[in-house]
């Protein structure tokens, strides 16, 4: 280099570089791997057969599997969501999955309460916040602030959960729309709803018939059986996490620790976050850290909701659903 300012370095020379035959690599993608062109009439099942066997595919089609084995195991598959699960029309197939055995419970936030039940009532939910907060009238439906306070007031006089207390209180309204109900569907089929709210986070928290005390205690009672279906995860159960950035993962991990903490080591257990970016709670609390060490397989997928969940089911129901 000598129009350099360098004057004592020079080039490093790659002229004794060693190489080798490309066909003697170890490579990680072939054409065996490839997608395949789509017929004008394939099939689901084609149509499935014909994604690349890369990456997320590949993780998909194993969590497939593996919640396969859980059913014809007897293990719980439990499903953890916050309300886009609704809100993106989603009710008809997670239902049709609770008749397949692949949805064994559910554990969900305070939203969820509020969207499924707006569905089940006048078939319809998510409010124009932008155009209602103004005027101060954001959440004050008034048949919504008080099914969800009702549900909340019945599950602490009879001691049970605030999932169970609002889906019971919700079918003895006579709903017009049961049918697209995740709620109403998972009361009349005893699959267990637990639901897990931060007091004041939802719209029925402000509402005139809101009691602190019947909605602390209807959630902690949901906390402790949340715990116990965990705990029969061990030996081959699963655990979903969708599209709930910070309080189902928080919830998920406490269970798994208070699980532990009594003796129960969870192992051989299968857990998968889904969710258009992968935020720090879930690809932590669910997918890394209780499968850590041996005690599982933990899936990260990207991706919207509505197109993720029919892709999971989709795999669910033509691989022996």
């Amino acid at each position: 280099m000598p129009n350099s300012i360098y004057k004592d370095l020079e080039g490093l020379s790659f002229e004794k570089v060693e190489t080798y035959e490309l066909k003697s690599r170890p490579s990680k993608v072939g054409i065996s791997n490839f997608a395949a062109p789509i017929g004008n009439n394939a099939s689901l099942e084609e149509f499935l057969d014909s994604m690349p066997a890369i990456l997320a595919v590949n993780s998909i089609r194993e969590l497939a599997d593996r919640l396969g084995k859980a059913r014809e195991d007897g293990k719980p598959i439990i499903w953890g969501f916050g309300g886009h699960v609704v809100k993106t029309g989603l009710a008809p197939i997670i239902i049709d999955l609770m008749d397949r055995g692949f949805v064994t419970a559910l554990a969900v936030n305070g939203s969820v309460l509020v969207h499924d039940s707006e569905i089940a009532m006048v078939g319809f939910t998510s409010e124009d916040v932008d155009g209602s907060l103004g005027e101060g009238d954001f959440g004050a439906a008034r048949e919504t602030g008080e099914l969800l306070n009702r549900g909340a007031r019945l599950a602490a006089e009879d001691g049970i959960g605030l999932g169970e207390g609002v889906s019971r209180a919700l079918i003895e309204s006579g709903p017009s729309h049961t049918e697209a109900s995740i709620l109403c569907a998972a009361f009349n089929r005893r699959i267990p709803v637990t639901s897990h709210i931060t007091i004041g986070a939802d719209i029925g928290h402000f509402h005139p018939t809101a009691d602190g005390g019947n909605l602390g205690a209807a959630s902690h009672a949901d906390f402790r059986l949340f715990s116990t279906l965990v705990g029969k995860m061990h030996g081959g159960g699963a655990y979903l996490n969708i599209g709930s950035a910070v309080t189902m993962p928080e919830l998920f991990l406490k269970a798994i620790t208070v699980n532990r903490n009594l003796g129960n080591p969870l192992r051989e257990i299968t857990t998968a976050n889904f969710d258009f970016i992968q935020h720090y709670r879930p690809l932590t609390n669910v997918v890394r850290r209780p499968t850590a060490n041996g005690a599982g397989k933990g899936f990260s997928l990207v991706g919207h909701h509505e197109i993720m969940i029919p892709l999971l089911a989709s795999l669910l129901v033509t691989r022996g659903g």
